[in-house]
């Protein structure tokens, strides 16, 4: 009886632990394709991701990761704006707020899962538009969870979470929008030396700046602007010189 037990035992160890290895790969594929970057593997690391998570169950690693692939693949779908890309935006948005939600009931003192919780609200709101979002209760969770990675690792993915309310307190409509509170962030961001690398980080906060207006303001978002219309990515290229444009 006993080495019954002890081969069945050995025998569901390695089946268990094959399931693992298995998993492990199908994570270690999706970490590929999405470090390689672009729409396309963006889009087909996605279900690998899901596998991971269907496959090893809630783990935090594998859930802000499918948080972050859903949300990278709904933006590179707005900045290239062709045929449904609202749609997409929203269902690929809510996804990812879904997974990051997730992660936060999982490790809510890490940064990873409140971060791309908040980016992926926006990608929903690019998709369903801003006051529907705002309908749908999602103002203060945005904040709250850009807030707490802010609070937790404000220099996490080259500032993301400064740079993510520095937008934030722009975009809301009149009258919640706050435009003192986003230069503060943005001048955060700037300081913290972020910004030099950042095209997306110089377009947002000229932009920001064109909207407060006076001289001044307006000739750092040119200077910012000129340097940002020379990005390698066209998206943020194009913007830059739709604002430059505004300023001449």
């Amino acid at each position: 009886m006993r080495k019954v037990l002890g081969w069945g035992l050995i025998l569901a160890l390695v089946l268990f632990g094959n399931g693992v290895v298995m998993a492990g790969s199908v994570l270690s594929e999706a970490d590929a394709l999405y470090d390689a970057g672009g729409l396309e593997n963006y889009l087909a690391a996605i279900p690998l991701y899901e596998k991971a998570v269907a496959e090893l169950g809630d783990q935090f690693d594998v859930l802000w990761k499918c948080a972050r692939a859903h949300r990278d693949y709904g933006n590179k779908i707005k900045q290239q704006g062709e045929g449904d890309w609202e749609d997409l935006c929203a269902k690929h948005g809510k996804a990812g707020m879904q997974f990051a939600e997730r992660a936060i009931a999982l490790e809510p003192e890490k940064v990873e899962g409140y971060y791309y919780y908040g980016l992926s609200v926006g990608i929903y709101s690019d998709g369903v538009s801003i006051l529907t979002a705002l309908s749908e209760g999602l103002k203060n969770k945005t904040q709250e969870s850009f807030e707490a990675a802010y609070k937790i690792d404000k220099a996490y993915n080259k500032g993301g979470p400064i740079l993510s309310l520095g937008r934030f307190w722009t975009v809301l409509p009149w009258p919640m929008s706050d435009e003192d509170k986003a230069l503060d962030y943005f001048r955060e961001y700037q300081s913290g030396g972020f910004l030099d690398g950042s095209d997306e980080g110089k377009i947002y906060m000229a932009e920001l700046l064109m909207d407060i207006g006076g001289k001044d303001n307006e000739a750092e978002a040119r200077s910012m602007l000129k340097t940002a219309e020379q990005s390698s990515e066209r998206y943020f290229a194009d913007w830059a010189k739709r604002l430059l444009d505004d300023l001449d």
